[in-house]
């Protein structure tokens, strides 16, 4: 095997991960503490990609598209929490499926008749397009920027959650929202709060990603199923259940798509290996899921009563 190979794409799985992290966690927060099923996350993902890549290229800057992009989409979640998501609180899981895939279509809609179908690049400064070496592996300076930035992000996230008065609040409220409601924790602006944090962190990942691909009409639907894959294994409502997964879906996908061709052509033939390895690659990250919930149906990490 080629080490050197095999550490890039590994590296290259670790951005993965953190990329699906930051539009998981949030998503595992808004789906554990509310109960909902919010199939327009992946919308915000977009709402970044597209926003943050009209704001570097009006501002010439990449920093301050960064600063104006988090908070605008902070504003467009808290319109939208308050306009359509505070409605479906109360109703069953399907209403909500349905409710916020139409959100899809108008999200979708929007940034078709906003910034066209052909999509949007987001060009980076002279010093964030060169490699960096590490060791053996050469890598380019925005993946290892992602990586920081997905790290710090998470941890920043943990401190949150796991030191600060909101967030015993936050998981108080995902633990057990009618007992968290009994002791007189104010769910209402909690929610608000926990819809624009996911809805910035989800913007946050799009935009990271926009220089690597470009931002797109529909980008988010790509991603959305594999956020909820993400969040079933590590756990409905646990932002660590949310890291761990998002790494091993992360690694498991970059990788199986690698070398998994590799692997088949030592018992297959080399036609057979190469068809198959594709399609089997593709379903890896749904057996992860199926392997985990065999043994550990809650998930990785969930929250004590679920």
């Amino acid at each position: 095997m080629d080490w050197t190979l095999f550490a890039a794409q590994a590296v290259n799985g670790l951005q993965l991960g953190l990329l699906l992290f930051l539009i998981a966690s949030g998503l595992t927060l808004v789906f554990g503490i509310m109960d909902l099923v919010n199939l327009a996350h992946g919308s915000f993902y977009m709402l970044g990609a597209f926003i943050g890549a009209s704001l570097a290229a009006w501002t010439g800057s990449l920093l301050l598209a960064v600063l104006l992009t988090l908070p605008a989409v902070a504003v467009i979640a808290l319109v939208v929490e308050v306009g359509v998501i505070k409605r479906l609180y109360p109703r069953g899981h399907l209403d909500q499926v349905l409710a916020t895939f139409g959100l899809i279509l108008c999200f979708d809609a929007a940034a078709l008749y906003l910034w066209g179908p052909s999509g949007l690049s987001l060009a980076l400064p002279e010093v964030l397009r060169g490699r960096l070496s590490l060791g053996v592996v050469e890598l380019p300076t925005w993946r290892l920027v992602i990586i920081a930035a997905g790290l710090v992000i998470a941890f920043g996230l943990w401190v949150l959650i796991a030191r600060t008065r909101i967030g015993m609040q936050i998981r108080a409220g995902a633990s057990d929202r009618v007992m968290a409601e009994a002791l007189g924790i104010r769910v209402g602006p909690i929610f608000s709060l926990v819809f624009a944090l996911g809805a910035v962190m989800a913007g946050l990942a799009g935009l990271l990603i926009t220089p690597v691909t470009e931002a797109s009409v529909g980008m988010g639907n790509d991603v959305i199923i594999t956020a909820f894959v993400v969040i079933i294994i590590g756990g409905i409502g646990s932002v660590t259940g949310s890291f761990v997964a998002a790494l091993l879906v992360g690694l498991v996908d970059t990788l199986g798509r690698s070398f998994l061709d590799g692997l088949l052509a030592s018992v297959l033939s080399a036609q057979a290996a190469e068809t198959a390895g594709p399609a089997v690659a593709s379903m890896l990250v749904y057996l992860l899921m199926a392997a985990v919930l065999a043994f550990r149906p809650a998930g990785l990490f969930p929250p004590a009563t679920r």
